[in-house]
């Protein structure tokens, strides 16, 4: 069973910062530096999107929204995946799940994420 475990959300003014943590566990561990990472997030109404995506080999990409406020990482032996969110602006506000990315989706059941709200 593959096991995602975010972590790091909270409530943040405009401008403020946040770090997300994801724990990857059980049986997708051991294949997990053979796989892209990535967060996705889906706000309130609309549909999930992915925000931030990572390669084996810490090659990025990231949803043009978010580019140069967030930085995905990932730490192969720890078996995790960050992503450091500056200048959090309002429409960020989100619940934030990592998974490995697809062409379209992910691979994996949905965690229970970790919500982002960003209000002044």
């Amino acid at each position: 069973q593959v096991q995602f475990v975010e972590s790091g959300g909270g409530l943040v003014q405009p401008g403020g910062s946040l770090r997300l943590s994801c724990v990857v566990s059980g049986s997708f561990s051991s294949a997990f530096t053979a796989h892209d990472m990535g967060w996705f997030r889906q706000a309130p109404g609309k549909q999930r999107e992915l925000v931030a995506s990572i390669t084996p080999g810490g090659r990025t990409n990231y949803l043009d929204a978010v580019k140069g406020r967030f930085t995905i990482s990932r730490d192969n032996t720890k078996k995790t995946v960050s992503l450091q969110m500056n200048s959090l602006k309002f429409e960020d506000t989100a619940v934030y799940y990592c998974n490995v990315p697809l062409k379209e989706g992910a691979r994996f059941p949905w965690a229970q994420g970790t919500q982002v709200t960003v209000f002044s």
